[in-house]
């Protein structure tokens, strides 16, 4: 059945900072999340260690897939002016169940990457403060303290969190550019080539694996989405932030790890790797552009995970504040701050549940990385994948059921060759998911099938909420007044 729902506005105490954000500032936001410096500096080399010298090829892809999706997904948006992003997509194609479903899944998603962050940010503050100081920390007081700053940076308002994320995600990108700078300038251990990109070296028995630390290096882009109720032009804005995310993202991390592979060789980065993976970055920033600079990198990788963390807080917040808007979640987190106009009641409640999750970690004297950070993000991860694949298979149908102006290239060919190369994505991080949690068996199958038993939670809330809240039911991620976008939805 098909129908039509407009929800009227919220009021004016509920509503968020309308027209504080410009495409360069949701870059940010989405670009920070993804953390580039970690990325390379903490994962690239393992890929290279799976993957050999053709690791920049598995970035490429991955920025190409998700660039397929985007297509779709940035056209979609210009048809539903609800903020929930992606359940309100997989609503409009696949039904309210559906949607609740993806609703709660999502939550589910962003929340495992984020709060799993706090081991990494304890992980690297330590490690920071050994190197540089000789200083033994333990991990816990880091990953409390951590969860009170980044409250209170999402605490204030956006443009504020703008300006933060802005800055350091600047740091973070101009010392990995002063790397590749010295590794070009100085022609590399050996010259520079591009064996990397070759057929032998670009698909090997492990480039399976690669791919899937590729995709995971991209998590976030999507979230541009989630700020269109604070943007300027969103029609405009939203779109142009999803693609230049993406963008950047497929092609700075190839450039980068191509640079890395010529810092050493062809020959010479796979024994580094093999000799000290986690030092491989470090080593190259001091031959080529001097210890300052490996200090410096330290630092900034301390501040690439906060960043991250305070990006994956303001989505998840904004998520909350829609749900809550929608019946979904307890209408006090749709609130916001009369002064900072932030959705404060929904970031409180997110991070005392960062909090708790941490704490327990702490109490049970969990390694903050093998397992706080792996065990927790892992979840997240496949949530995110199998909620882009949903997402483009909505797409489709969405535009299969109302008439439209948009081309076959954005309404079909795009979104069914993201369904199809996404549903390969998540098929491939199933498979290799011990290379992503370095967990045992039984613990690899509770975290992958945690996924499959949220959807089914978001579809039993679905059921609870048309039986007991009939009207909620009916206005879930519907337009609101005055919107000019489409507001077909299907109820299965």
């Amino acid at each position: 059945m098909s129908v039509t729902t407009q929800a009227s506005p919220p009021q004016a105490d509920q509503t968020l900072r309308a027209g504080s954000l410009g495409t360069g500032d949701i870059t940010f936001f989405v670009v920070s999340a993804a953390a580039p410096l970690t990325v390379m500096a903490g994962v690239a080399p393992f890929a290279l260690a799976i993957g050999g010298i053709g690791a920049p090829v598995a970035y490429l892809i991955a920025g190409a897939v998700l660039a397929v999706f985007a297509v779709g997904f940035t056209t979609m948006g210009r048809h539903v002016s609800n903020g929930g992003a992606f359940y309100a997509y997989i609503t409009r194609g696949l039904g309210r169940p559906a949607g609740i479903a993806g609703a709660i899944l999502a939550l589910l998603a962003y929340n495992g990457l984020q709060i799993g962050m706090y081991g990494l940010i304890a992980t690297s503050t330590r490690t920071t403060l050994h190197a540089l100081f000789g200083l033994d920390v333990p991990w816990q007081p880091i990953a409390l303290v951590s969860v009170g700053v980044v409250w209170f940076a999402g605490y204030r308002s956006i443009d504020f969190g703008a300006k933060v994320l802005g800055v350091l995600l600047v740091a973070e990108t101009g010392i990995l550019v002063l790397l590749a700078g010295g590794v070009l300038l100085r022609g590399g251990a050996h010259g520079l080539h591009l064996d990397s990109f070759a057929p032998q070296h670009a698909w090997t028995p492990g480039t399976g694996a690669v791919l899937a630390f590729a995709f995971a290096a991209f998590c976030g882009f999507e979230s541009t989405a989630i700020y269109r109720s604070e943007a300027r032009d969103p029609r405009r804005t939203v779109p142009r932030a999803t693609y230049l995310a993406v963008g950047f993202l497929g092609l700075f991390y190839a450039f980068m790890v191509w640079t890395v592979v010529q810092a050493f060789g062809a020959d010479g980065v796979l024994q580094a790797v093999a000799a000290d993976p986690a030092g491989l970055f470090f080593t190259a920033t001091t031959e080529y552009v001097g210890s300052w600079a490996a200090d410096a990198m330290h630092v900034l990788i301390v501040t690439s995970v906060f960043a991250s963390l305070l990006a994956f807080h303001n989505a998840i917040t904004r998520y909350g504040h829609a749900l809550a808007h929608e019946g979904v979640l307890p209408a006090a987190l749709g609130r916001v701050h009369p002064r900072h106009r932030s959705p404060y009641l929904a970031g409180a409640a997110q991070s005392v549940l960062a909090l708790v999750v941490v704490a327990g970690f702490a109490l049970a004297d969990a390694d903050p990385y093998a397992q706080l950070l792996l065990w927790v993000n892992s979840p997240g991860l496949l949530g995110i994948v199998l909620l882009q694949a949903l997402t483009a298979i909505a797409v489709l149908v969405h535009f299969r059921r109302i008439r439209h102006r948009e081309g076959a290239l954005r309404t079909v060919w795009a979104p069914a060759g993201a369904a199809v190369l996404l549903l390969g994505a998540l098929y491939l991080l199933i498979d290799k998911i011990e290379y992503l949690t370095a967990a045992g068996t039984g613990t690899n199958l509770l975290l992958v099938l945690l996924v499959p038993a949220v959807l089914a939670v978001g579809l039993l809330v679905a059921a609870r909420l048309r039986r007991t809240r009939p009207d909620a039911y009916a206005r879930f991620a519907a337009e609101t007044a005055g919107a000019t976008a489409s507001a077909e939805t299907a109820d299965h």
